[in-house]
């Protein structure tokens, strides 16, 4: 199976983060799927660093490189095909790395890791 992160549930994961369920610890640990982390939350995770609402405790390249390659997650660029759809969703979020990730989640398809209910609206396949 095909998982995409949301940007709370890869920076949680790689932290180890207590608010991460076990049942999506378990869904990104199963080796039989496929991890990615869409370049979106790269984006708001280096913006957030750059005003800094974020601290990662490394460079945002050192971080990055050194979570994405231990924890084998591949990085899902943005298509067209993720705008067009996009361009079609109902304003059930206003968060646009969100509504990106809902419409990469749609397009791939992929089943998405994320405690955020609102993706349940856009009737994405939603893990937690």
């Amino acid at each position: 199976m095909n998982i995409l992160l949301d940007t709370h549930s890869f920076l949680w994961f790689v932290w180890n983060d207590p608010r991460l369920s076990q049942n999506a610890i378990a869904t990104i640990e199963s080796p039989t799927n496929r991890k990615w982390v869409s370049v979106a939350s790269l984006w708001e995770i280096t913006i957030k660093v750059s005003i800094n609402k974020l601290e990662l405790g490394l460079p945002i390249e050192s971080f990055l490189t050194q979570h994405l390659s231990v924890n084998d997650f591949s990085v899902l660029n943005i298509s067209t095909d993720h705008l067009s759809i996009l361009s079609r969703l109902d304003f059930h979020h206003r968060d646009p790395f969100d509504r990106l990730l809902a419409s990469q989640s749609i397009s791939e398809p992929m089943s998405l890791i994320s405690c955020d209910v609102v993706f349940d609206q856009y009737g994405v396949d939603r893990f937690w």
